[in-house]
């Protein structure tokens, strides 16, 4: 496997990107603007995305992060976040960002691994910007659950 970015002529892999964020519209605007790469397997393959997008200062933040369902559990979202986190360190950005839902549970367990922490909640973030709700392991999906990642010292 292998991570590359998604050049301008290639058209977005829109099946694992909806996985993480059913509103084609919302991931539209961010993918126009961030920086998107995948993983591509050794047959060519596209196994996962990750979108990156500056937010102001120093700051940049993951828009989006989806394994292919058939991958998942092989290590290629730790890959992909790792890929992320250099990317950014080497553009010196100071802080990685990081939303998920309440009910993402194995996502939230992904990104503590990583290094990510706990930095806040927005509450009713899915009910007041998606139309249809939307369930995860059983649970309702309410709240942005946010995380932070300190890259480089602050100056």
């Amino acid at each position: 496997m292998k991570i590359r970015v998604l050049t301008p002529d290639e058209q977005p892999p829109w099946n694992l990107l909806l996985l993480a964020d059913p509103s084609k519209d919302m991931a539209s605007r961010y993918l126009n603007e961030g920086l998107c790469y995948v993983a591509v397997s050794d047959c060519g393959e596209t196994l996962g995305v990750i979108v990156l997008l500056p937010i102001g200062g120093r700051n940049m933040e993951i828009k989006n992060l989806a394994v292919a369902e058939a991958a998942q559990g092989k290590g290629i979202g730790k890959s992909l976040i790792a890929h992320g986190i250099q990317v950014v360190r080497n553009e010196g950005f100071q802080r990685l960002e990081i939303g998920t839902g309440n009910s993402s549970i194995s996502q939230l367990a992904l990104y503590q691994k990583a290094g990510f922490r706990i930095t806040g909640i927005i509450h009713d973030f899915f009910l007041n910007n998606y139309p249809e709700p939307i369930y995860e392991n059983g649970i309702q999906c309410r709240d942005m659950i946010r995380l932070t990642m300190i890259l480089n010292d602050e100056t």
